[in-house]
């Protein structure tokens, strides 16, 4: 089964992957709601996002690019 929003800290490691240049305290919500969507293992409905789930997406995305 492919990732949905309640895989937060997948995601972020996932987006820390797929783009290890991009500084995700950068990235504004809309943009974050694009790349997660276009991850290849995710298969949730992006319909049902929302910006409390985004932010801590984001979050898990800060943590592992600080990580590195």
């Amino acid at each position: 089964m492919g990732l949905t929003w309640q895989d937060i800290e997948d995601i972020g490691f996932e987006l820390a992957q797929a783009h290890p240049d991009e500084d995700p305290a950068q990235v504004a919500l809309p943009e974050l709601l694009r790349l997660v969507t276009e991850l290849d293992d995710f298969e949730d409905d992006p319909e049902r996002a929302d910006e409390k789930t985004l932010e801590r997406i984001a979050g898990a995305w800060r943590e592992e690019f600080a990580a590195r």
